[in-house]
């Protein structure tokens, strides 16, 4: 059962927690004391050791950790016409109470210009591994799940429709200009199919005037229109996870309110979902999963250091496979290790370990 094409029997999610000296140099730039190609120095070469340190654990996906961001998906999408970046609580509260000190705002008609920075920032990997560089990015629902119509300026899109049409298109020129690029393995994180699951979620998103039944079918069109011309040599996946920021969480619940329309009505060819908690329910909904399409199960848990133990990671595995054959299965941790810049509450060796054992198992389950 080897496989060569992504996603890998052993895979990643896409970020890696910040370096001490990556991190000393992105504080000195916030204080005005490194200049921005000091900083570009400080990450070209921390991405290097990275990119290094993959490939020698054997990942055959390898990402520059997302090195250069302060989010996930900030970053991203402050990019796009028509949206900037503002201070002030998003509103997407963390268990905890801990909230996410910037949110976006739509200030003008969304496009893609075609001079996103990011590009840029997957040219370095390529250029730099042997192996298949991959690029993430957050899918189109999250400039919308996270802060609706209130986030937009009166009177810019007074139908909605044309707003997903343009997001929708925005991407459509995103995933080319990262194909022409070199791209052959492009990830959208697009993670609001996972919060549709959850109660709580859908309450606040019926508070806000929006339905969080239609909503899944309107998040899954405009994947459709980002990838209507979808190149036939370049693997997609989505990322889906409940919330990754400080170690803490935002939405439970399990996949099926969404499964069908995850895995049969967007044409992506694999998912990586979290499964590291009772949080994401049972394997069920992997029942619905056509053939062709692969399921990365993230059975190894990134919010905390403990090492998980093998045999359990195996025995997860065998009860995925009541439902959907092994054949259609990778393994990866359940999300990324870092979100946002600050990372989760674990070690860099416990990262590095968790990866490592990633690696073994998938050689030993998949030969």
């Amino acid at each position: 059962m080897s496989h060569t094409k992504p996603p890998f029997r052993a895979d990643m999610v896409g970020s890696l927690l910040r370096t001490a000296p990556l991190k000393a140099a992105r504080d000195a730039h916030a204080a005005g004391t490194l200049d921005a190609s000091g900083l570009k120095a400080v990450e070209d070469q921390e991405i290097k050791k990275i990119i290094a340190k993959q490939e020698s654990i054997g990942l055959q996906g390898i990402t520059d950790g997302e090195f250069r961001r302060a989010y996930w998906h900030l970053d991203f999408l402050e990019q796009l016409d028509g949206v900037t970046l503002v201070d002030g609580n998003s509103g997407m509260n963390f268990k905890g109470g801990i909230g996410v000190p910037k949110s976006m705002r739509i200030v003008g008609k969304v496009g893609y210009s075609g001079s996103h920075p990011m590009v840029e920032h997957f040219r370095f990997v390529k250029e730099n591994t042997k192996k298949t560089p991959k690029m993430t990015i957050p899918g189109p629902s999250m400039l919308h799940y996270r802060g609706g119509r209130k986030m937009m300026n009166v009177g810019l899109y007074p139908d909605m429709n044309e707003f997903y049409s343009d997001l929708g298109n925005a991407y459509a020129k995103a995933v080319h200009a990262y194909y022409d690029a070199g791209c052959r393995y492009l990830q959208l994180d697009d993670i609001s199919f996972a919060y549709l699951c959850d109660p709580e979620q859908r309450a606040m998103l019926a508070e806000r005037g929006d339905d969080p039944d239609a909503q899944q079918g309107i998040y899954a069109g405009m994947v459709r229109t980002a990838l209507a011309n979808k190149p036939a040599d370049l693997t997609i996946t989505m990322h889906l996870c409940r919330g990754n920021f400080r170690s803490t969480f935002i939405a439970s619940g399990g996949y099926e309110p969404v499964a069908e329309t995850l895995f049969n009505s967007m044409p992506v060819d694999g998912y990586f979902m979290e499964w590291d908690s009772d949080r994401a329910g049972g394997f069920e909904p992997l029942r619905f999963l056509p053939k062709g399409k692969h399921v990365v199960l993230g059975l190894v848990t990134s919010k905390t250091g403990v090492l998980e133990n093998k045999d359990d990671i195996r025995r997860r595995i065998d009860e995925a496979t009541k439902f959907v054959s092994l054949d259609q299965l990778c393994l990866s941790p359940q999300c990324g290790f870092a979100s946002t810049q600050e990372g989760n509450t674990l070690a860099e060796d416990e990262q590095w370990k968790k990866l490592e054992m990633i690696v073994e198992i998938a050689a030993e389950v998949w030969k």
